[in-house]
């Protein structure tokens, strides 16, 4: 890595201060499990100036229960919110998501605001620049997307965004988006529908570059809700999902009254299923619903000859995972 500055902030209010002092070369570290790769393979067209440390700010890493709902500390880890037993109790489908990231390792030290942050994932956007020198693509500044004519297996099933089809490869963030979360910032409160955009250069998320997450909020459930979520990777562990899925469900006197579901890693952003939800309301559950919600899931997809197969994953797992919500 080459040299640069590391400050640790006392405070929210000193970490913002000095992104603004070192305004476009400069970025926040946390877990660092992302941030550390990103440096070493000298990912950015331009390489920072500073790291300001997160992780010497008190008061980020609770995990709270109030009456309206769960405040988690944007430094909480994985670990802690897979093993809460406040969680595992009211968002079992948040738990889970937390607890399928990663390995024990990494989910020790990957945070909550880092997981819903990490850029998206493409080898050749990832290409380390020591291994060949550096391979230009259209999110580094290249004019086209290298993985449609190339290796595109792991890619985006509904397109491109920006002419790039790299997915996003959070596990936790399909779990707020079931789960209705409101990321609170040092600026602003943003719904976790709005939070995500590839539009926003090489970033994945809409947050300015001196804006720091604080806290995410999820609305304690309505009487009746189940969560539930699943994963589909090559490993149980370490690997990032070829399709994960997450929903909630609320069923009164035994229908559906209200219902949120989330693929992710099909897309450059985490993909609501609205068809699927809609289609939902007013009937039970049964196997039957659940494929059709599956089906409708998939209606809008435009894979590759490579990543077809994606399709059928995410309209089998957006069954599954609804089925997963009355265990």
């Amino acid at each position: 890595m080459k040299r640069f500055n590391h400050y640790d902030a006392s405070s929210v209010e000193e970490a913002v201060s000095l992104l603004q002092e070192h305004k476009g070369s400069s970025y926040v570290i946390a877990g660092g499990s992302d941030l550390m790769g990103c440096l070493k393979d000298h990912l950015w067209m331009e390489y920072p100036e500073a790291i300001i440390n997160l992780k010497t700010i008190p008061g980020l890493k609770k995990i709270q229960l109030k009456e309206d709902g769960l405040h988690l500390g944007a430094l909480v880890t994985l670990t802690e919110l897979s093993e809460s037993h406040t969680v595992k109790a009211t968002w079992p489908g948040l738990a889970e998501a937390a607890r399928r990231t990663g390995s024990p390792i990494l989910r020790n030290m990957g945070t909550l605001a880092g997981n819903i942050c990490q850029e998206n994932r493409c080898w050749y956007y990832r290409y380390p620049d020591k291994i060949g020198g550096r391979i230009d693509c259209v999110r580094k500044g290249g004019k086209r997307c290298l993985a449609v004519p190339g290796d595109h297996r792991f890619h985006s099933i509904f397109g491109a965004v920006n002419k790039c089809i790299a997915v996003n490869p959070s596990d936790t963030a399909p779990a707020f988006v079931a789960l209705n979360a409101v990321v609170k910032t040092t600026k602003r409160e943003i719904p976790i529908d709005e939070f995500f955009t590839a539009e926003n250069g090489a970033a994945s998320t809409i947050l300015d570059r001196d804006e720091i997450v604080t806290e995410i909020f999820v609305p304690r459930p309505a009487e009746g809700s189940k969560s539930a979520f699943m994963k589909i990777s090559y490993r149980k562990s370490i690997d990032f999902a070829l399709v994960n899925c997450a929903a909630a469900l609320t069923i009164v006197d035994g229908k559906i009254s209200a219902a949120r579901i989330c693929l992710n890693a099909v897309h450059n952003n985490p993909r609501r299923c609205e068809t699927s939800e809609a289609a939902l309301i007013g009937k039970e559950l049964t196997e039957e619903t659940a494929q059709e919600a599956g089906q409708l899931a998939v209606a809008e997809a435009k894979a590759l000859i490579q990543n077809i197969y994606k399709v059928q994953i995410a309209k089998t797992i957006v069954a599954d995972t609804l089925m997963e919500c009355t265990r």
